[in-house]
């Protein structure tokens, strides 16, 4: 799988750190607050991964999902408020909840140490990632993102999230590279969509 390869692109959430379920709390945790306190049966992964999708093409996809959110809870707060109060919620979590999947820093060590250049391919906004950068630490005492990788790619770098493959183009550009010498490591299926519209290989975990 590695041979040939020189550039390993990750995504960030779900992928190198356990975060998805944890997004989930916080979904679940803003529509309490933002509607009657009752949260209907649903999957909200699976609903979130879908409405960000279907407004991949947006300026801002995660503030029309929290609008979303606000018409199927029938909340009358503007989607602005809501998406306000979702990383309010998201603080606490963000700083000092969120950490690396196991031995996924070792994972990350090793092929530093094996001289692959390693990248971030990310949806997650870039506020978010700062704060991995700069304040949660969990993750920057077992792999400092700034040391580890050569490029760190989130929501701000593009225009258009996956599944379109800007920023994956945009990495391959960057670092002059082919899409031979590079391989995807991805959790989602709006991830794997993205590396195989961008025709490079792709490893999906769970």
């Amino acid at each position: 799988m590695l041979k040939g390869k020189k550039v390993i692109i990750f995504d960030m959430d779900g992928t190198l750190i356990d975060s998805i379920g944890i997004w989930n709390e916080i979904d679940k945790e803003t529509i309490r607050t933002i509607g009657n306190g009752c949260i209907d049966d649903i999957d909200i992964g699976k609903i979130r991964d879908e409405k960000l999708k279907e407004y991949s093409k947006c300026e801002d996809a995660y503030l029309e999902y929290c609008g979303y959110l606000g018409k199927k809870y029938n909340s009358k707060m503007p989607k602005e408020e809501i998406k306000k109060i979702r990383y309010q919620i998201a603080n606490d979590y963000l700083k000092n909840v969120i950490d690396y999947k196991p031995e996924a820093e070792k994972v990350l060590k090793y092929l530093k140490e094996k001289s692959f250049t390693l990248a971030i391919a990310s949806t997650t906004n870039d506020y978010t990632i700062q704060i991995y950068k700069d304040e949660n630490e969990n993750i920057i005492n077992k792999a400092n993102l700034e040391e580890i990788f050569s490029l760190i790619y989130s929501k701000g770098a593009v225009k258009e999230l996956k599944p379109n493959p800007e920023i994956h183009y945009k990495i391959l550009k960057q670092l002059n590279v082919t899409k031979e010498e590079c391989l995807i490591i991805e959790d989602s299926l709006i991830g794997v969509e993205a590396a195989n519209n961008a025709n490079i290989s792709c490893c999906n975990i769970w």
